[in-house]
């Protein structure tokens, strides 16, 4: 019975750490992998290192932006951070 009241304060601290830090950084990570998965031609983007753009063409791995002078540059499909605006087509 001792040894459960000597627990009982680290199993409190683990479930507080479990729910203010690690269960929202997951929900985090799985809107990330959920967005960049739903990535179509014409989508306006950030990436990760600020640039903004729209998406000229994509594949498995890679994605063609289209920079706002009209020079397309090639990033991963991990570099994008977040969709703008959709094309809605």
């Amino acid at each position: 019975m001792a040894t459960l009241v000597n627990l009982l304060p680290l199993l409190i601290m683990f479930a507080i750490f479990y729910f203010l830090l690690i269960r929202p950084q997951q929900k985090r990570q799985r809107a990330v992998q959920q967005m960049q998965a739903n990535l179509k031609k014409g989508d306006k983007i950030i990436t990760i290192g600020g640039l903004h753009g729209i998406i000229d063409s994509i594949d498995e791995n890679k994605v063609v932006i289209r920079a706002g002078d009209g020079s397309r540059l090639t990033y991963d499909r991990s570099a994008i951070r977040e969709v703008v605006a959709e094309n809605n087509q």
